[in-house]
């Protein structure tokens, strides 16, 4: 095995173990407070999701690189590449919608009660789930493209027509067929990242007007404290920033390796790293907001349970 090979592998490694840890953390936090009586929050199902679409995506494309990296290269069949990398796809891609989602209903949660989206505010939690749906379903219908030309290493494919992409290969298609489906690939990620950018600005310009208006108040107060709702607001604006960036970043290797014939094996292996990146740093992000949440829910208890001490006394 090449040294480069055993650092790939060391890495992809770190970042799945990380990543795993780092989800099943985040999901343990949010099912202790749901079991310990907290009331849930509209966004708390929104985050559940995305967390189960970065199991996804670690899971198939993360451990697969990994082994890969480590020289098992034909440990998948032909079933198995096209279901690793449909997997590996409808994850990232609810992973880009929830994020765009929660960005949205955290806008509106913020937005004062007299604005247009304000108005909002009682009407929005009911809509969660169905929400939460159409993040699901059309990367579940868009991404069955990759099952037509995901093959196997020992696929019975003629090789001349195949392109390496590490653990498995992919046929050789057409330049102008390879547009038109990387084209309906877009689509849904170019509007959920537009959606996610005007959401962002949104929430800064609700905040510094709400900064402005609250500043008399504290001007007295040496260390004024971010209510939970500005919190909450900054941790998904890092969240949008984060994913924004890794994404473009990722696209624009994603495009080198579709247009070539022969990928570069190496930049397979870093479009990989960077897939994985959001899924391994998303949930160290939400947590920092999470970790707040106990005290805030517990407190919540204890006032809602007082009323049955009294009548007690």
């Amino acid at each position: 095995m090449a040294s480069r090979d055993l650092a790939v592998g060391v890495v992809c490694l770190s970042q799945t173990v990380v990543g795993l840890m780092g989800n099943f953390s985040l999901l343990y936090r949010y099912l202790f407070l749901y079991f310990t009586g907290c009331r849930p929050r509209s966004t708390d199902l929104i985050v559940v999701h995305l967390i189960v679409a970065n199991f996804l995506s670690l899971l198939s494309r993360g451990v697969s690189q990994t082994m890969e990296a480590f020289g098992l290269t034909l440990f998948l069949n032909d079933i198995g590449c096209k279901l690793v990398f449909y997997v590996h796809r409808v994850g990232r891609g609810v992973s880009i919608s929830t994020t765009c989602l929660l960005s949205v209903f955290q806008v509106i949660t913020i937005s004062p009660r007299n604005s247009r989206w304000g108005e909002l505010k009682e009407k929005a939690p009911r809509y969660t789930g169905f929400a939460i749906f159409l993040c699901w379903v059309p990367y579940m219908l868009v991404n069955i493209i990759f099952l037509m030309y995901i093959t196997g290493k020992w696929s019975s494919t003629n090789s001349t027509m195949k392109k390496d992409l590490g653990y498995c290969s992919g046929v050789k298609q057409n330049k102008i067929i390879l547009s038109l489906h990387a084209a309906l690939l877009s689509i849904p990620d170019m509007f959920c990242v537009g959606l996610m950018l005007w959401a962002s600005n949104s929430m800064v310009c609700i905040l510094f007007r709400h900064k402005q208006q609250v500043q008399h108040i504290h001007k007295n107060d040496l260390s004024p404290r971010s209510s939970p709702e500005s919190r909450a607001t900054h941790s998904i604006l890092v969240l949008v920033s984060m994913f924004v960036s890794s994404y473009m970043i990722s696209c624009i290797f994603q495009v080198c390796i579709g247009l070539s014939d022969n990928p570069n094996i190496l930049l397979v292996n870093i479009s990989a790293l960077l897939n994985a990146y959001f899924p391994t740093a998303c949930p160290f992000i939400l947590m920092s907001r999470v970790s707040r949440e106990p005290r805030l829910c517990f407190a919540w208890i204890k006032i809602t349970k007082s009323p049955k001490l009294i009548i007690n006394m």
